[in-house]
């Protein structure tokens, strides 16, 4: 495995692109991804949400999307050969992790109000 690079969302952005606020907050967030053994670098996304000037600043190979992620992969790819980055290969994971079955957000947060209701 080569460098390992994370852009982790913004409160601002999780709330455009899902309709909510995240309950861990984002400097939380950025932390738990930093502490991960195989991440060279961890940052929050561009309070101008500029993805583009961030892939260029670290110039990767690959960028992986994940699952639940709203990016259209043509349009990235698009985009990315206007500004000379064609030759980095973009991919969508198709699944999960899912080891755990607490493995996301939506579903501690169903699991605590499950609970509460109780």
């Amino acid at each position: 495995m080569g460098a390992v690079y994370v852009i982790v969302a913004t409160d601002m952005n999780r709330k455009i692109y899902s309709g909510e606020v995240p309950i861990i907050p984002e400097d939380q967030r950025l932390e738990v991804i930093k502490s991960i053994k195989n991440v060279k670098e961890a940052r929050l996304g561009r309070s101008d949400n500029d993805t583009l000037k961030t892939v260029e600043e670290i110039n990767p190979d690959i960028i992986l999307l994940g699952p639940d992620q709203k990016y259209n992969l043509e349009t990235l790819k698009r985009e990315l050969g206007k500004k000379g980055l064609s030759k980095i290969i973009v991919k969508r994971l198709d699944t999960y992790y899912e080891k755990y079955a607490l493995h996301s957000s939506s579903l501690i947060k169903k699991k605590i109000i499950e609970q509460h209701k109780n």
